[in-house]
């Protein structure tokens, strides 16, 4: 019986090795590794797995940003966010995103491999930990729509740059950075830089 294949991304080279072990035990064939967002993203493009198995927090662009981006290439993928974040609301984005499994780093081996079963049969599955909070928070929870380019301005936000720095990295202009940051505040409702990094780390909207 074939096996199938799995992409897995960390930043963190011991995590991945162990994260291969545990899913290599479980009967699955790990085919690639990647160890930033942007990386993710090119190899489940190059590689086409059957699933993907991804850390919430990475480099250059976040696990719930790598979802929506590999999403809009191959709308079928299967994607499980293995996080240390046990919050409701990272979880519940993950999900809008498109994830189908949201898997805390703190759970047992076997609860990963159980998990990515499930999603291989095109079911969801958050850890048994977060479930209820994950239900809870699901009730009145506010929902905000925001663009790929509002989300990638607003995760350097949170990862601490300035206006300047996010205009040179993405070759935007300053201005133009500006008004994606007026945007966001008033999409947000909040009046500066502080409350808006606040506001979106507090509703899982970055990490």
């Amino acid at each position: 019986m074939k096996k199938h294949t799995i992409l897995i991304a960390d930043d963190h080279p011991l995590i991945l090795e162990g994260v291969r072990r545990v899913l290599e035990a479980g009967g699955f064939d790990v085919v690639g590794i990647a160890s930033n967002g942007r990386e993710l993203v090119e190899e489940a493009d190059r590689l086409q797995p059957d699933a993907i198995v991804a850390d919430l927090s990475m480099p250059h662009l976040n696990g719930i940003e790598g979802v929506r981006q590999i999403l809009h290439q191959r709308p079928h993928s299967r994607i499980i966010l293995l996080t240390m974040h046990a919050d409701a609301n990272y979880a519940l984005e993950a999900f809008a995103a498109g994830a189908l499994g949201y898997v805390l780093k703190n759970g047992a081996s076997s609860e990963l491999v159980a998990a990515l079963r499930q999603v291989m049969d095109g079911r969801t599955y958050v850890s048994e930990a977060l479930a209820p909070a994950v239900k809870h928070a699901q009730d009145g929870r506010r929902r905000v729509q925001l663009t790929p380019r509002q989300r990638e301005i607003l995760q350097m936000f949170a990862d601490g740059k300035s206006v300047k720095e996010i205009a040179s990295s993405l070759n935007l202009s300053v201005r133009t950075v500006e008004f994606h940051k007026y945007r966001l505040m008033e999409a947000l409702q909040v009046q500066n830089s502080v409350e808006l990094t606040r506001f979106a780390l507090r509703h899982g909207l970055v990490t």
